[in-house]
């Protein structure tokens, strides 16, 4: 494959609703899309969801990786061994700005499965796709009346597996816990603390003075307090899934010592591409740490359909899976066809994807992706 050119621009696409949680609040997407075209006219497309609380990107960082690896790029990346080798020989920039590199990575993989005429699965030598995906539904911090709409309308669904984003209040959040478990008796919760609190003590305080039996918890400590973590794992009983604190492979070494309540949050965007994820996740499986797939609010299909690759490969070490929005929560994708959860927040690939068709196996709204380029 040669590699004729790189693009990147963008992207904000209105939310229907607005998603509140304790680091950020936000009606819009945030992300960044990079189109690869090669020489031969295939286009492909990659997203990459930058977050200062995450990883400490921004549009703009992701903006100076691109710019300054473009030429690079498109002079030495003609196949996967090439993609491979950059990605080894960069490890460092890529740690810092995993976002910027996603993107990039996704459309080129994209572009390059388009040109051997076949699927990104087939192209990284990963198993192809099939089955169904469970989705959890997420509900952020909204009022009671907001949060018993939401909750009534997964409920329509069939959903009973919930992330729920907490405010460290047990008054208020034990008011949501109540209406989710009155409208949906067998729910399974999980809470996202987006790093409230800054000791474990404070920790197990709330925990002990709420009215619901917890499935896990998200991030209860500031990110990368991996002392004050190991103290928290010794006292609770309670899963912590790592989200904010787990963002590449070098983080394994904080907490191998106490991997026994610990499941890790492997979003696609925040640790890197797929090839980076894919190495996270059999490493975590050879090791016996649990993960969620998670997802960044506000992606597109593109990040939705990455995630797949994973969740399909290491389904039996999997507990949970997010995302799937796509027009549920976006005024638009740029697919024609949105990924998005079904009945029972499930998603069909039979159903849900072109599977003739190569690269992503999306149908992408050519004339129409740039509505929202900034």
């Amino acid at each position: 494959m040669r590699i004729r050119n790189l693009n990147i621009q963008s992207l904000k696409i209105p939310f229907k609703v607005n998603f509140k949680h304790s680091s950020a609040d936000r009606n819009k997407t945030k992300s960044v899309l990079v189109c690869t075209e090669t020489s031969n006219g295939h286009i492909g497309f990659g997203e990459g969801c930058p977050r200062e609380y995450v990883t400490g990107e921004s549009i703009s960082s992701c903006f100076r990786f691109f710019n300054q690896h473009k030429n690079h790029l498109i002079s030495c990346i003609h196949s996967l061994s090439d993609i491979e080798n950059w990605v080894l020989q960069h490890e460092e920039e890529i740690d810092k700005l995993p976002s910027a590199w996603c993107a990039i990575e996704l459309s080129i993989l994209d572009a390059l499965s388009k040109e051997l005429s076949q699927s990104v699965e087939k192209t990284i030598n990963a198993p192809g796709l099939e089955g169904r995906f469970q989705y959890t539904a997420v509900l952020g911090d909204s009022s009671a009346e907001v949060i018993q709409t939401q909750t009534t309308q997964y409920n329509k669904y069939g959903f009973n597996d919930f992330k729920v984003k907490i405010t460290g209040d047990p008054d208020i959040d034990n008011e949501k816990f109540n209406i989710i478990n009155s409208t949906i008796p067998n729910a399974r919760i999980r809470l996202d603390a987006n790093n409230l609190w800054q000791n474990s003590q404070d920790v197990l305080k709330y925990i002990g003075s709420i009215s619901t039996e917890l499935f896990a918890i998200e991030e209860p400590l500031q990110a990368m307090d991996f002392k004050e973590l190991s103290v928290l794992l010794k006292s609770i009983s309670v899963p912590i899934i790592l989200d904010e604190s787990f963002c590449n492979k070098h983080h394994f070494d904080h907490i191998l010592t106490d991997i026994r309540n610990v499941i890790i949050n492997l979003r696609i965007s925040k640790m890197g591409g797929i090839l980076r994820s894919r190495q996270i996740a059999k490493q975590a499986t050879q090791r016996q740490i649990p993960l969620i797939i998670g997802a960044q609010v506000g992606e597109t299909s593109i990040l939705t359909r990455a995630a797949l690759t994973i969740a399909n490969e290491y389904r039996e070490n999997i507990l949970a899976q997010e995302g799937a929005y796509g027009t549920l929560l976006l005024e638009s994708d740029i697919t024609d066809q949105p990924l998005t959860f079904g009945k029972y927040g499930r998603l069909d690939i039979a159903r849900n994807l072109g599977i003739k068709e190569y690269g992503f196996q999306i149908k992408y709204k050519l004339k129409d992706y740039a509505q929202h380029r900034v």
